[in-house]
Formats: C-alpha cells, sequence, structure tokens
C-alpha cells in the first residue's frame, strides 16, 4: 500500500486546486490528512469548515479512502465536519486493507488557537483510538503534534516542542509508522526505535509526503510539487 500524506493547508484554496491536479499524477491507495485543513482567520464570506468542506471534496475526487485528524486550528465545526464526512481518526480507529489507521488531533501553542488539548487528553485519545485497531498487524498512528526531542518538533530557535504523551505512546506501541505534523519549519523524516517518523510540511507551500508499505519495512519521502 502506498499513502499520500498531507497537512498543514491553513485556508489556502486557491493553490490547493493546482496541487490537487499535479497529484492526480501520483499513484496512492489511501490519504492521510494530519490537521489544520482551516485557521483562526478564514476568507471573507468564508467559515472554517466552508474551507474544510472544499478541501476535502476536491480529495474525495481521487476516490481513496481519506484518514483524518484536526490540528490546533480546526475549530468545533470542522472536527464536526471530519466526523459527519466519515474520515475522522480523530479518538478512533479504522482498519483498510488489514492496515489499523488511529489517531488525535490539536496540539499545544502560546497562541491559543481554536484546539489545544492537554496532555492527558491526548493520552486518552490516542488509548480509546488504538483499541479499535489492536488486532491489526500493522499500524500507522496519526498525531498533529508530533512526538518531542525528534527531528519533526523543534522550531527556529531550536526549541523542541512536541507532545511527551505522544512519544511515549510511540515507544510503547511501535506502530510501523507515525504521522506527525503542525511544525512547519521541521517537516522531514526520522526514526524513534523501529517507527518510521513523517512530517510532510505545509500543503500550502506545496509539499505532500509519501510512504511506500509494499517493502521489508517502510520507506517515506517528502516532495514539493511546485519545484
Amino acid at each position: 500500500m502506498k499513502l499520500l500524506v498531507l497537512s498543514d493547508n491553513h485556508n489556502d484554496v486557491e493553490n490547493m486546486f493546482t496541487f490537487i491536479d499535479i497529484l492526480s499524477g501520483y499513484d496512492f491507495d489511501a490519504i492521510i490528512y494530519a490537521g489544520d485543513f482551516s485557521d483562526v482567520n478564514v476568507p471573507k464570506g468564508f467559515k472554517q469548515e466552508d474551507v474544510a468542506k472544499i478541501i476535502i471534496e476536491e480529495l474525495r475526487t481521487f476516490k481513496k479512502p481519506i484518514f483524518a485528524i484536526p490540528g490546533n486550528n480546526d475549530n468545533k465545526q470542522v472536527i464536526e465536519l471530519i466526523e459527519k464526512e466519515n474520515i475522522s481518526i480523530h479518538g478512533k480507529g479504522r482498519i483498510f486493507n488489514g492496515i489499523g489507521f488511529y489517531g488525535f488531533g490539536g496540539a499545544q501553542t502560546p497562541f491559543n488557537t481554536s484546539y489545544e488539548p492537554k496532555e492527558d487528553e491526548i493520552k486518552k485519545g490516542l488509548e480509546r483510538s488504538f483499541i479499535d485497531v489492536m488486532n491489526a498487524s500493522k499500524k500507522i498512528q496519526v498525531t498533529h503534534s508530533p512526538p518531542i526531542d525528534t527531528k519533526l518538533d523543534y522550531i527556529n530557535t531550536g526549541i523542541h516542542v512536541g507532545s511527551r504523551v505522544i512519544r511515549n505512546f510511540i515507544e510503547k506501541y511501535s506502530p510501523l509508522v507515525a504521522v506527525s505534523a503542525h511544525i512547519h519549519e521541521s517537516r522531514g523524516i526520522d526514526f524513534l526505535n523501529n517507527t518510521l517518523l513523517i512530517n510532510p510540511g505545509r500543503f500550502a507551500e506545496g509539499y505532500v509526503g509519501f510512504i511506500d508499505l509494499e517493502k521489508e519495512k517502510p520507506e517515506a519521502k517528502i516532495i514539493n510539487l511546485i519545484e
């Protein structure tokens, strides 16, 4: 199975249409969206859920399963929308072709954004979602916040700002892959023990990730669609 990994569109609908057209030339079997469909400030005449709906409808043109969580900028209405659209793995798990996708969204920031669950809430949400996929032979974890003390969670000052709970969960359960987002400047690929980690970067800037599960060990790459 090959996975397309996206995150952090932040209302950029105009460029998204171009990127979706480009992605039509790529081969993948399912889509992971790791949060921040929208942003606190939306274009005039739109609500956050309006933007999220447009993104979801465009992703649906690929006719592939979508596994999504909210980001810290996605409000309650966006969270409800992805649940209504049957693409959510926020606090729940889904199995597709024998692979268990589970996760929990949101992230802590200093900016009082729309959805900032505490660490204990993230822990409980991941536990709930993991139960749904515990019998799957392969598991993919999806969170908006990255695990702390990795290549994926440091900001420009060099400080690591990821989640201790998310790191602990990876170390305890060893999912095959752990997808995260949120820290735009830390897009990249890393490992935590045997778990492959990926932060695909901002979709609004043309960055996407691909995960190949068809080899003995999973492989990942990040590309920019406009380079």
